[in-house]
């Protein structure tokens, strides 16, 4: 058994395509976040990557439309998303796959 700490790992990232990983690959990526209310991310998309987001705890804002705890959300390759957190919120993300730079700000 080996034990890892979320803060260890760059956005929560700690599996995929990059450094540091517990497991480097480039089929898919996984996070957990950790938000407070307030936190924002700017519209975004990827390129190449399919993204999943569980909002495992909390509510959040997502293209002006309100997601509750329990929703899980596909973003689709292309497609563009901005990210608003109405109450601390806690995140399940998966991309596949796991691309290096393929994050676009529009």
């Amino acid at each position: 058994m080996e034990l890892s700490k979320i803060k260890d790992f760059v956005g929560g990232w700690f599996i995929g395509n990059f450094e540091p990983s517990l497991d480097n690959r480039e089929d898919f990526e996984v996070s957990v976040k950790y938000y407070k209310a307030g936190d924002i991310e700017k519209k975004h998309l990827h390129k190449q990557a399919v993204e999943y987001t569980v909002i495992a705890k909390g509510r959040v804002k997502m293209n002006n439309e309100i997601i509750e705890e329990g929703t899980i959300v596909k973003i689709d390759k292309n497609e563009s998303t901005d990210f608003e957190v109405l109450e601390d919120t806690i995140t399940l993300v998966v991309k596949t796959p796991s691309v290096k730079n393929d994050k676009f700000i529009v």
